[in-house]
Formats: C-alpha cells, sequence, structure tokens
C-alpha cells in the first residue's frame, strides 16, 4: 500500500504543481478570462487518464490468462521505462519548470482559447497517463483481489491535492529539489518490483523460460498471506519465491540505475573537472612541443596549423 500511496502523492504532486504554476500566473497578470479555457484543458486530461486506467482494467478481463499475462507483464516495462525517465527529467528540470511552463502559456495567450486547453491537457494530461498506467502495473504486481492498493493510491492523491492547495495559498514551502530527490529514489524502488514482476508475467505466458528456475523458496519464513509477508509486497513488491531471471533483471535495474539518481550532480561535475584537467595538460603539453626547436623546413609551423585544425 505505501509503494501505490508514493505513486499517487508523487505524480499528484507534479501534476497539482503544474496546474498551480498555471493559475498562479494567469492570476498574477490579471488574465482570469483564460482560467476557463485551462480548467478545461485540465479536466479533459483527468477524463482521459481514467478513461486510460478504465480500458487497462476491464479491457485486460477479456482476454485469455496467457494474452493477460502478456499484456501485463510488457505494459508493467513500458510503465518503468517511463517512470523511470520521468524521475531523472523531474530533478533535472524542477528548478525551470515554472520557466518553461510561463514560456508555453505566454504563447498560448497568443494564439487564443485552443491553445490554452491544449496546453493545460498537454501539461497535466502527460502525468495523468503516466501515472495510470504505472498505477495499473503496480496494483497487478501488489496482488489481484485487493483494494488496498487503489485506496493507498487515491489517498497519495488526496495528499498531493491538499499540497498543492497549501502550496498555491502561500501556506506551504516546499523544497522541490529534495522532495522529488528523495521520492524518485523511492520510486525507483518501487519501479524494480514492478519490473521484476512484469518478467514474471511474461514468463508465466511463456514468452520467457525460466519460470521453474527459481532463485530462492522463503514462502515457509515469509509467508505471503502474513501482515509481514503484506507489507514487503505492499511496499516493495517483495516475491518470496522468484525466478532468477526476475531477481537477475531486479538487480541489474536498481543497483546503476538509483547510483546514477542519488549522485548525478557530483559525478556530471566530476566528469567535467576530469576532462577539463585532461584537456589542459593535452594543451600544455602541445604548446611546449610546438615551442621547441624547428626544423628549417616549417615541421614546427605545420604542428602548430594541425593543432589549430583540430581545436
Amino acid at each position: 500500500m505505501f509503494g501505490n500511496y508514493l505513486i499517487g502523492l508523487r505524480e499528484g504532486l507534479e501534476a497539482g504543481l503544474v496546474v498551480c504554476i498555471l493559475v498562479a500566473y494567469l492570476v498574477k497578470t490579471g488574465r482570469r478570462d483564460a482560467l476557463r479555457p485551462v480548467w478545461t484543458g485540465i479536466a479533459i486530461a483527468c477524463a482521459l487518464s481514467l478513461a486510460f486506467g478504465a480500458a487497462l482494467e476491464f479491457g485486460s478481463q477479456e482476454l485469455t490468462f496467457e494474452a493477460q499475462e502478456m499484456l501485463g507483464g510488457s505494459l508493467s516495462i513500458i510503465a518503468v521505462g517511463l517512470v523511470t525517465w520521468m524521475v531523472f527529467w523531474m530533478r533535472r528540470t524542477a528548478r525551470h519548470l515554472r520557466t518553461e511552463l510561463h514560456g508555453r502559456l505566454d504563447t498560448a495567450l497568443a494564439m487564443g482559447t485552443g491553445a490554452l486547453v491544449a496546453t493545460a491537457f498537454l501539461a497535466v494530461g502527460r502525468e495523468g497517463l503516466e501515472t495510470a498506467l504505472f498505477v495499473w502495473a503496480s496494483v497487478r504486481a501488489s496482488g489481484e483481489g485487493s483494494s488496498a492498493p487503489l485506496v493507498g493510491v487515491l489517498l497519495g492523491i488526496a495528499t498531493a491535492i491538499l499540497l498543492s492547495w497549501l502550496f498555491y495559498r502561500g501556506a506551504l514551502r516546499i523544497n522541490l529539489s529534495k522532495f522529488f530527490t528523495w521520492t524518485g529514489g523511492m520510486l525507483v524502488v518501487v519501479a524494480a518490483g514492478v519490473l521484476a514482476y512484469g518478467v514474471h508475467d511474461l514468463q508465466e505466458a511463456r514468452f520467457l523460460g525460466g519460470l521453474g528456475n527459481k532463485a530462492f523458496d522463503v514462502t515457509s519464513t515469509i509467508p505471503p498471506d502474513s501482515w509481514y509477508g503484506t507489507l514487503l509486497k505492499g511496499v516493495f513488491n517483495f516475491q518470496a519465491d522468484p525466478t532468477v531471471l526476475q531477481v537477475t533483471v531486479w538487480a541489474l535495474y536498481l543497483i546503476p540505475t538509483l547510483a546514477l539518481f542519488l549522485a548525478p550532480v557530483g559525478f556530471r561535475r566530476s566528469v567535467r573537472t576530469t576532462d577539463q584537467k585532461a584537456q589542459k595538460t593535452t594543451d600544455e603539453k602541445a604548446g611546449s612541443t610546438g615551442g621547441g626547436a624547428r626544423d628549417d623546413d616549417g615541421t614546427g609551423r605545420d604542428g602548430e596549423r594541425l593543432r589549430d585544425g583540430t581545436r
């Protein structure tokens, strides 16, 4: 349930902040007449996201078991890819999100009502569709027939709406960079579990082999129906008897993705500094070589021209 709550909170707050930025900008610039098209675009985006989620849930019930598993596994992997891209993108652009949205809104205001509706729809619709897909995949991974995952998602979205309203009213200050870093890291852990479950679906659909090759089996120690088994399942999508392929894919995704996500800024600075030092050393060596004795046939000048051309 916690993992699904985190999804609802994270995705809901992203959409909520986008709405706050759009509405606040229109109010502060005296363009309240443009609020109706913006709310119309937001409503269409929400309706489309709900319809997409309903289509996934009810449409898949008409398929055969293997087709359901194939669809579920494929969409789970796609959802993990989208969420991974989203958490990296949001951490990189969180500081500039306001400026980017203001620029889009200025362009839409100049173009007219239809452009305003489209701008609001695209800004919120992307978050809504990603949320619907990832929530559907996560609910499947958390266990069929239980209302706890859906309750967790709804509670997360309700919390996000409250936080967004407080943020808009100025009653709450949020360090967006830290918030999206910590929640993004936890979401990567949740995504790793969804990815492993998606691989298991593909194995049950007989698209991938190795279904009977178990990495370990601790069902006697951690019964799936116990409170702690349910807790591990809800938070980390833990499976007591995963296959070797599931564990391999889980580790290959989680370890490098989490390492890159939690320390990307310092890593980039370190690489940039190393490249600059290496370039400086190369230039110094090239300069010392060019400043040495030169043959009468102009070899030194040719070397200088070659370095200039390379630079």
